[in-house]
């Protein structure tokens, strides 16, 4: 090994900068998770650091730094560097850095690059990052260049570098790239351009025929399927704990006298001879049904070999029929379509149920109330309050994202929100199955079933992590399908293009209903507007909840997209008509002029773009407003000076000074004039009605004569 070698670091290691020595703990400096046992701490010696007892999150997957996987002459280059990243506490080393250090699951980011360049500088015969010139790192942007990877991917990797080069002055001089900063200091975008040049590069939302049905099943878990699941996994937890394993487990398989074994068994059968039941049963392979002596072990709590004692003679000369699956006794209530959502449960779907049960509480809590994946999946018991003043539901919780100290630094234990969560009620609904579906304190554990652990995992967190709900996921999906096919059913949830559903594009699945289907899903009870007021104008709304910037950007979407028709519509001779015209024909011209091909970075410059005045037109049910708050004669929604603040066009006054009507919105009012029409030559109408929609009638009929008596033609 050239330069620095494990036995002289401390002599090369620069003045006041801490060496770590062979036995050195790995996380010196970090905060440590509650119980974490400190003789099971990784130590600078060691070629693989766990960096689990750093990280709190109780959904993150077990994480740690494999240096097996550096090339050996760099490899204590990297361990110098990796752990000054992880315990130097000094001033920050890059430009725009947040904070005085890396949180951990930063580091772990980073290494994935620092390992791409270190097996680079291997491959040619680089020993020491003391002797990399600019012509090498030039050579690793080409190779880079041509590497059929993303852009954000290249950026990461040139990232891995500059990073390298800023703590240069923590590591020996041998381990030090050069001192003229790497590529002359050119910022990425320079030397690949653009990350994101469009918003397509973005979290892609969940298609609307896929998201419909998902919700909608889930909710049927959640309201409809969750009493007779529930009711069925604490019968099937109850009977497996009587199973022999269980009981030999818990030293409590005393053999039991015959006596009172065939007195168990004769309760037994004389109660399904009574309720009119069947023995359980299991098919065999060849097809036939056979009684499933392991169920009847654990109903009758005895042995396995009862089959061959005198009680399970009586089991089987009994007459009972043989059912096709050992089914629960507890009954089904819940209703699909006016119908019981099916016969009864089998003790071997329970558990399954359970576990699809559970995914529908995920997916309808983080789908409606716009929380973080991460954040959903550490909600803890109790989380949820109502308050009667209000009549608010509330749901409390940690975030870990933009969670930062008075330095700036992560807080790697997140923080509980200043302000919770305003839900609806089926996510409070949600919770509640949840804490009625075991006894843990997390909503979302990795088990559902209490288990003896055998031995400590090397994972410290017990939440379900991102990968597990992925695939929880995906097996609700396959599960409602496959029920659809075997009932008939045609409102399945169709496959997604872009693969597999993540929970990470629930939110901004959302922000699109929110925006584009205020109306949606009326069958379930649940309307989009409802969330918007309750998700953008509650304590949710605030912005460390970071669902507002979420729906900012598809909010900016959608005008710049609505603005483009009225544009084409306009130049195709679209007539306005209303208080608001001109200044409806100003903004369209206007607006499409200085946003037309407008390039977004982030969420918050949507929310800031949104705020714009041009940008304000808003179209309702045959009306548009082209807002100006000052003159808004409706209720409007946020609070003043918020950019997101809209008109309520559900509650339009008629003689606001807003209203601009275009000719798609006469069309809409010529419908409705002629539905009022037919209703009101109804001569067994009621008077107070006649009387009611004949006003409407003759207030849309001046509406439609001063559009018509406006146009240019006319008034010539």
């Amino acid at each position: 090994m050239t330069g620095t070698t494990i036995a002289n670091l401390q002599d090369d290691t620069p003045e006041g900068i801490t060496c770590p020595a062979p036995d050195t703990l790995v996380l010196m400096t970090r905060e440590l998770r509650p119980g974490t046992d400190l003789a099971r701490l990784s130590r600078f010696a060691d070629d693989r650091w766990d960096m689990d007892p750093a990280i709190f999150e109780d959904h993150a997957q077990a994480s740690s730094f494999n240096f097996a996987l550096v090339p050996a002459p760099l490899r204590l280059t990297a361990k110098c560097y990796v752990w000054q990243l992880l315990n130097y506490t000094g001033p920050k080393m890059m430009r725009h850095a947040q904070g005085g250090r890396l949180a951990v699951t930063s580091v772990l980011h980073t290494f994935s690059g620092l390992k791409q360049f270190l097996n680079w500088l291997d491959r040619r015969g680089v020993t020491a990052l003391s002797s990399v010139t600019p012509q090498l790192l030039d050579d690793y942007l080409a190779d880079m260049a041509d590497e059929e990877i993303d852009l954000e991917r290249k950026y990461r990797r040139l990232t891995a570098v500059r990073r390298l080069w800023a703590h240069r002055d923590l590591l020996p001089a041998s381990m030090r790239l050069p001192a003229a900063p790497p590529w002359d200091g050119e910022d990425s975008g320079d030397l690949f351009g653009r990350a994101r040049i469009s918003g397509d590069n973005r979290t892609r939302r969940i298609p609307e025929r896929a998201m419909q049905p998902l919700l909608m099943w889930s909710l049927r878990f959640v309201e409809d399927f969750s009493d007779d699941i529930l009711a069925a996994h604490s019968q099937f937890l109850k009977l497996r704990d009587n199973g022999p394993v269980h009981r030999r487990r818990n030293d409590q398989n005393a053999r039991l006298p015959h006596r009172e074994v065939t007195r168990r068994m004769t309760a037994y059968l004389n109660r399904l001879h009574r309720d009119g039941g069947s023995l359980p049963g299991k098919r065999q392979p060849d097809g036939t049904l056979a009684i499933d002596w392991n169920h009847i072990s654990r109903a009758v709590i005895c042995s396995a070999s009862v089959q061959t004692s005198p009680a399970g003679r009586m089991a089987a000369e009994s007459g009972l029929p043989i059912a096709d699956n050992a089914y629960l006794d507890t009954p089904v209530i819940g209703m699909l379509d006016g119908s019981a959502w099916r016969e009864h449960i089998a003790y071997p779907e329970a558990k399954q149920l359970a576990r699809l049960l559970s995914t529908a509480c995920f997916l309808t809590i983080a789908y409606l109330s716009g929380a973080r994946p991460g954040e959903v999946l550490n909600l803890r018991r109790g989380c949820v309050t109502y308050t009667p003043d209000s009549k608010l539901w509330l749901m409390h919780g940690r975030y870990f994202k933009n969670a930062v100290d008075a330095d700036g630094n992560k807080m790697p234990e997140g923080e509980l929100r200043r302000d919770p969560w305003v839900i609806v009620e089926a996510v409070a609904r949600a919770v509640t199955v949840l804490e009625r579906l075991h006894p843990g304190p997390l909503l979302f554990p990795t088990r559902i079933e209490p288990h003896t652990q055998s031995s400590p995992t090397k994972r410290q967190g017990q939440a379900r992590p991102d990968k597990r709900i992925a695939m929880d996921m995906a097996n609700f999906v396959r599960w409602v399908n496959e029920e659809c096919r075997t009932q008939g059913r045609t409102d399945g949830i169709p496959a997604d293009d872009l693969g597999l559903l993540a929970a990470s594009r629930l939110r901004r699945t959302l922000a699109w209903f929110i925006r584009r289907r205020p109306r949606g899903l009326v069958a379930a009870s649940i309307q989009y507007g409802h969330l918007q007021t309750r998700l953008l104008q509650g304590y949710a709304g605030t912005y460390e909840s970071g669902f507002p910037d979420e729906y900012a950007f598809e909010d900016w979407l959608f005008r710049i997209e609505s603005l483009a028709e009225d544009e084409e519509a306009l130049e195709a001779g679209e007539h306005i008509s209303g208080p608001a015209a001109d200044a409806y024909r100003q903004r369209v011209t206007a607006a499409n002029r200085q946003f037309a091909g407008h390039v977004l970075t982030s969420d918050r410059q949507a929310r800031d773009l949104v705020g714009n005045p041009l940008l304000q037109i808003h179209h309702g049910e045959g009306m548009t407003c082209v807002l100006d708050p000052a003159q808004a004669a409706c209720q409007l929604r946020g609070t003043e000076g918020d950019p997101l603040v809209t008109p309520d066009t559900d509650d339009c006054r008629p003689k606001c000074r807003n209203i601009a009507r275009t000719d798609r919105d006469i069309l809409q009012i010529r419908t409705r004039h002629q539905e009022l029409t037919e209703i009101t030559t109804d001569p067994l109408a009621p008077p107070i009605r006649h009387a009611r929609e004949t006003n409407e009638r003759e207030r849309l009929a001046a509406i439609l004569g001063d559009h018509d008596h406006e146009r240019p033609e006319h008034r010539a």
